[in-house]
């Protein structure tokens, strides 16, 4: 898997390196959109967290900041993976867009996500 979530100073950092996996993490269906971040950490719902963010070939990370929606615990059923959904905010319109560009096409497939 090419998502490779760390925590450094209760920072996460994200690095989505493909377009299947991007695919997999983002979440079109949430107000302002998100993303599926896997970790096993836990998080709380309403939670607020830091992330920095590379997508494929961009050059710099995208700082982000959002709020736990989604908690996928360890040991969840069916195999998933464990992790956390963010909801992004009205001022992350430009990466929301970036990622609709990089998945034009494969958005209304209904091919299996982290959390769907």
């Amino acid at each position: 898997m090419s998502i490779v979530p760390r925590i450094s100073h209760g920072i996460l950092s994200l690095s989505i390196e493909n377009k299947e996996d991007l695919y997999k993490s983002f979440m079109p269906f949430v107000t302002y959109g998100g993303l599926f971040i896997p970790t096993s950490r836990s998080y709380q719902l309403g939670e607020e967290v830091f992330m920095l963010l590379n997508i494929m070939d961009e050059q710099e990370k995208i700082p982000v900041t959002g709020k736990v929606i989604w908690v996928t615990p360890k040991a969840a059923q069916g195999g998933r993976v464990p992790g956390i959904g963010i909801q992004l905010t009205a001022d992350d319109a430009p990466l929301v867009r970036k990622i609709e560009n990089y998945l034009a096409g494969a958005l209304n497939s209904s091919r299996r996500t982290y959390t769907i």
